[in-house]
């Protein structure tokens, strides 16, 4: 399996996070649970065969997508082929900095997975002729870097206050609350709200709380044994209550199921 990570570098990290190609993984099930990670990713899809989405609960295919596709946040996990016979390049976005590239209120993507074209038109298609032309991981992501910074042209920088808020968010998720954060940003908390969910996807409390979350099953990956009510009060939950409730409403899963089920990959669970 090849497997290969690179962090673009200034301008364009203001806006995109990471890079991952891979290719020739092939793994002992077909379907993953893709748990909401706080993400926006465009996929780039390098092979002929299209891609499903797939029903949470009957496994039936609902979407297949082929060639380029960008997946916003989420609340709810999604089921996802689970990457037999694939080579992808995943463009990940900063949070709450996907705009610059993506050119629409980030709400319009919430909850979907799109087609590339639908969102981008031509220039994702000829992004997808020059990763397919080059010929080693190391031109794929030269040539990812130019095409991406010609599509954000002088968009290369996130909103300040945005960026701000996210931070905040994710340095202090067991403490922070709104209205601080609306006092330090110095904008209302309804403005505040309405920005955030453009730049972002959702509203402050909804990522907060799926930062926890990641939190939460980070922890566990690191963990030897678990006292789940220690878990939940380290993570920034009220309780054990509300740590189970919001665990099993992001995962579809109790956090003993979760700890089963889990195979090593963060945000993967197999299902199929």
């Amino acid at each position: 399996m090849t497997l290969k990570f690179y962090t673009p570098p200034p301008p364009l990290c203001n806006l995109v996070s990471l890079f991952t190609y891979y290719k020739g993984y092939q793994p002992g099930h077909c379907i993953d649970r893709f748990l909401p990670d706080g993400n926006v990713e465009l996929v780039i899809d390098l092979t002929d065969f299209p891609k499903n989405v797939y029903h949470n609960e009957t496994l039936a295919v609902q979407q297949s997508f082929s060639k380029a596709w960008i997946s916003g946040l989420r609340k709810e996990f999604i089921s996802i082929h689970a990457g037999q016979d694939a080579e992808m390049f995943v463009i990940t976005f900063k949070k709450g900095a996907a705009r610059g590239i993506v050119g629409m209120p980030l709400t319009e993507l919430t909850e979907q997975v799109i087609e590339g074209d639908r969102a981008f038109g031509r220039p994702i298609l000829l992004l997808r002729e020059a990763l397919l032309e080059a010929e080693s991981p190391k031109a794929k992501m030269a040539a990812a870097e130019r095409h991406l910074l010609s599509m954000a042209g002088n968009k290369l920088l996130p909103n300040p206050f945005v960026q701000y808020a996210v931070g905040q968010i994710l340095l202090h998720p067991r403490q922070l609350s709104l209205e601080k954060l609306s006092q330090k940003v110095g904008y209302s908390q309804k403005h505040l709200i309405q920005l955030f969910k453009e730049h972002v996807g959702l509203p402050p409390k909804a990522f907060l709380r799926i930062i926890r979350f990641q939190n939460a099953i980070a922890e566990i990956e690191q963990r030897g044994s678990i006292e789940w009510s220690h878990l939940a009060l380290d993570c920034g939950y009220y309780d054990q209550a509300h740590f189970i409730r919001d665990f099993k409403r992001f995962s579809g899963f109790t956090p003993e199921e979760y700890l089963k089920r889990k195979n090593g990959v963060l945000n993967y669970v197999p299902v199929g």
